[in-house]
């Protein structure tokens, strides 16, 4: 699979989330895009099919996080959607993830299983108020639950760029990293706590970036698009 910038589809309702992509028609290659938690619990599970019978490549982030057998069932009943992409909260333990792995091993096509590490929306005094990591440093909490996803049979990683660069030098894989909570120069934060560029976030190594409000509130989401996926390729589109 390759790099590729993802539309965060963050809309309340299919009907908003179908007229947002009405205005990408003209592209020759569909745009990849995020279902995450707020449109696949107003659209559900059919809404996701619609998008693959369509062509998108979809990314599903409902970032699961339960005991190992609760995850492994809700895995299997996501099997039939043909995801490309799908989340789990690498907190959840070695094995949560191995018993997500097993859910997925008779699939032709199985999705790439990511480890959520730690939200982009954490400040690191959140993150320590929340027992993530406590006493240690964001990068060292991030490497640890990297490390441990991908040991218990995890397929990528999702961290913010800014702890991405460490895993990329401290991890020896070429596991597929995906890292939200990316703004173009000048562009306001929002909630955000840990941002970088698409361009340093190529750099970096990152593998995919999700982008949501910079496209999806933009006076012109298509040229919004264009433009920061321009930078996150350096023109190898």
């Amino acid at each position: 699979m390759k790099s590729d910038l993802i539309i965060a589809l963050d809309f309340p309702s299919e009907e908003k989330a179908w007229a947002f992509l009405e205005g990408f028609k003209s592209l020759d290659e569909k745009p990849f895009v995020k279902v995450g938690m707020e449109l696949f619990y107003a659209a559900g599970p059919e809404f996701v099919k619609k998008l693959k019978a369509e062509g998108y490549r979809v990314f599903l982030d409902l970032k699961l996080h339960d005991i190992p057998n609760t995850v492994a069932g809700a895995v299997n009943s996501l099997k039939g959607l043909g995801v490309d992409m799908l989340t789990l909260h690498a907190s959840g333990g070695r094995e949560m993830f191995a018993r997500a792995k097993e859910a997925i091993k008779d699939m032709k096509h199985p999705p790439v299983l990511l480890g959520v590490t730690v939200l982009t929306s954490f400040s690191d005094e959140g993150r320590k108020e929340a027992l993530l990591g406590e006493g240690r440093s964001v990068e060292e909490t991030v490497e640890g639950l990297a490390k441990m996803a991908l040991s218990a049979g995890c397929d990528g990683i999702v961290s913010s760029a800014m702890e991405g660069e460490h895993l990329r030098k401290t991890i020896d894989s070429s596991f597929p990293l995906v890292c939200p909570g990316i703004r173009p120069k000048g562009a306001s934060t929002g909630d955000q706590k840990r941002v970088v560029t698409p361009e340093d976030a190529r750099k970096i190594g990152v593998d995919f970036i999700v982008v949501g409000r910079p496209i999806t509130k933009a006076d012109d989401p298509l040229s919004a698009y264009r433009v920061i996926r321009g930078e996150f390729l350096g023109g190898n589109e």
